[in-house]
């Protein structure tokens, strides 16, 4: 039986890579899109494309107050598309980007962050445990900005070391349940994150090329097969860690 994903964020960028890679190994995916329903519904046509089931659903991550009914909406379509009523993995990738030296962060861009990247995380996890399988998976996503600092970016690295906490937590308190949880930290990648700046500005693609010792930045199908591949039975004993996804960035 072809086991069932749900990827936060995944009409584009990492989440869509993620989705993609997981149906690559046999996979289906429940993907999420906040306001890009045409991008998520071509999403789920290439998976189904490549003989796998998809499906798409609207949720903003950042209000916690549309969780019960997205959960609702979730077990009755898995009923619908796969006659089931738990999915097997949870991938909590959907975020964004927000840049400010200490001095000048707007309290409301903070707590976008928070509210998208950790109380998103957090409520979201908490009101799929139910729908999530035991034997199941769950996959944060951080940052390599939690390892080594670039200036304006405290606010974003301080909430994804949160959820980095908050991981091993998960891991701990469902273990019971044989519920694996690991946290990604990508490094520098080109994708449309924050506006596609290391994607589309050459000063920023070369100096965190420069201090790469693969010697260029990541790209999106670094990411999404390596997640992938933590959902799968050949890293089961993965657990409660921390894996960064860099090309040897700031070593």
């Amino acid at each position: 039986m072809r086991k069932i994903s749900l990827v936060t964020g995944a009409s584009r960028g990492l989440g869509r890579n993620a989705a993609l890679s997981i149906a690559r190994h046999g996979g289906d995916v429940v993907l999420t899109y906040q306001s890009r329903e045409a991008d998520a519904l071509a999403v789920v046509s290439e998976i189904e494309a490549s003989g796998g089931k998809a499906i798409a659903l609207q949720l903003d991550v950042g209000d916690v107050s549309t969780f019960a009914s997205f959960a609702e909406h979730l077990k009755i379509a898995l009923q619908r598309t796969w006659g089931r009523d738990t999915l097997d993995h949870l991938v909590n990738n959907a975020g964004h980007g927000d840049v400010a030296p200490l001095a000048e962060m707007h309290e409301s861009a903070f707590d976008k962050l928070v509210d998208v990247h950790f109380k998103g995380v957090f409520f979201l996890t908490q009101t799929l445990l139910p729908v999530l399988a035991d034997g199941g998976r769950i996959v944060n996503l951080s940052t390599g900005l939690t390892r080594i600092c670039a200036e304006g970016w405290s606010a974003y690295a301080a909430v994804k070391g949160a959820v980095e906490v908050l991981t091993v937590y998960m891991a701990k308190e469902l273990g019971h349940r044989k519920i694996a949880v690991n946290v990604v930290a990508p490094g520098a990648i080109e994708t449309d994150f924050f506006g596609g700046a290391v994607r589309d500005t050459p000063e920023f693609n070369r100096f965190f090329a420069s201090m790469t010792a693969l010697g260029r930045v990541g790209v999106a199908d670094d990411i999404g097969p390596m997640i992938a591949s933590l959902l799968t039975d050949d890293n089961r004993w993965v657990n409660a860690q921390r894996i960064e996804v860099s090309g040897g960035q700031g070593i």
